[in-house]
């Protein structure tokens, strides 16, 4: 698609004398109209305006290079990322338990995408896909915070780093397709560095054991939903995933807290503090950041964005050292295990990145 410029105000029905307007403002560069003519005169562009004011009837947008979707892809990934960033801070700004966060988490969520997307048509066969897939991602929830709980923020992020390493294992298997040796190979620089980070602490065992175990959840969760969310529009997914998940997460309780059972009451209902928390986690850290996730997604691989969520415990430690102040003693193996997680984000980045064939 060759890309023309025009200066105007997005949204604006034309008229022909808006028409004069901006072709006189229109600076020259080489088209394709959509009846394949190619026009090389700034005075043709009255023609290719109109011709597109009758196919659209809105005016073109302010002129911005047409950005390649890898790259449209890597920038709402970063983007989820730093919002995800201050996920493991709400854990530790909200008092309520692991159960209770992701429960009402949940419940928030559905209700503000349901005033903005009310309830989209889809196949009951794709209903139930991404029910499921919120289920994974509430399970995930109720782990990752349990984690938090049982240890502390940075135990709690550092371990969802090992989700590149899951998703090397998992994508292949669900997928059916052969292993790839480089992403393995990616995914073992980052167990060094959480092993480096972590520096055989046996204090935190019971939280890094559920730690674990929810970066496994996530990485089955974000393999499942690049394959339901194929077709459907981001915000439907989000919403049906959150609404489904609700009612699933909501038997699965039980059996979660027979598992890992809680030193707080459970039937708690927000107030104060507790529930301006979880009102902004629910829009900007779970809305804002999986409808960015979702759209990067269906750009890039499901390795590449897991792995690149590796970036995600460096954010929150350095927010919760600015934030928090933490006291948390920081020696070589930290810093040695910190770079360790990036290389293996930028060596899979620029692998993703470099064109096919090259």
């Amino acid at each position: 698609m060759t890309i023309f410029v025009i200066f105007g105000s997005a949204g604006t029905r034309i008229g022909d004398q808006q028409v004069d307007m901006i072709a006189r403002r229109a600076i020259w560069f080489p088209v394709n109209t959509s009846s394949g003519r190619k026009v090389t005169n700034i005075f043709s562009y009255r023609q290719i305006i109109t011709e597109l004011s009758f196919y659209n009837s809105h005016i073109i947008r302010n002129f911005a290079p047409e950005m390649n979707e890898t790259k449209k892809g890597f920038i709402q990934l970063h983007l989820s990322v730093l919002l995800a960033g201050f996920t493991g801070l709400f854990g530790r700004l909200i008092t309520l338990n692991e159960v209770d966060i992701v429960w009402y988490r949940m419940l928030f969520t559905s209700c503000l995408l349901l005033v903005f997307t009310g309830l989209p048509r889809v196949g009951w066969r794709k209903f139930l896909e991404l029910c499921g897939c919120g289920a994974l991602l509430g399970l995930h929830w109720m782990l990752f915070y349990g984690s938090i709980k049982a240890s502390n923020v940075s135990i709690g992020v550092i371990c969802f780093s090992l989700i590149g390493f899951f998703t090397a294992i998992f994508e292949p298997l669900i997928f059916k397709k052969r292993f790839s040796a480089m992403e393995l190979f990616f995914s073992l620089i980052t167990v060094a560095g959480v092993l480096c980070i972590f520096s055989l602490d046996a204090r935190y065992r019971y939280g890094i054991l559920i730690g674990v175990a929810s970066s496994a959840v996530c990485a089955l969760y974000a393999i499942c939903n690049k394959k339901a969310s194929v077709g459907v529009r981001s915000r439907t997914v989000l919403m049906y995933q959150m609404s489904g998940g609700l009612f699933i997460v909501s038997a699965i309780i039980p059996v979660y807290l027979w598992f890992f059972p809680s030193q707080q009451p459970v039937v708690v209902l927000p107030e104060g503090s507790n529930l301006w928390f979880m009102l902004c986690h629910a829009l900007f850290c779970t809305v804002g950041m999986y409808l960015l996730q979702i759209q990067a997604l269906k750009r890039l691989s499901a390795f590449t964005v897991n792995l690149t969520y590796n970036l995600e415990p460096c954010y929150t430690i350095i927010l919760a050292f600015l934030i928090f102040g933490e006291g948390r003693e920081i020696n070589f193996s930290f810093y040695l295990g910190i770079v360790l997680i990036l290389l293996s984000v930028l060596l899979q980045s620029i692998r993703a990145w470099r064109p096919q064939g090259k």
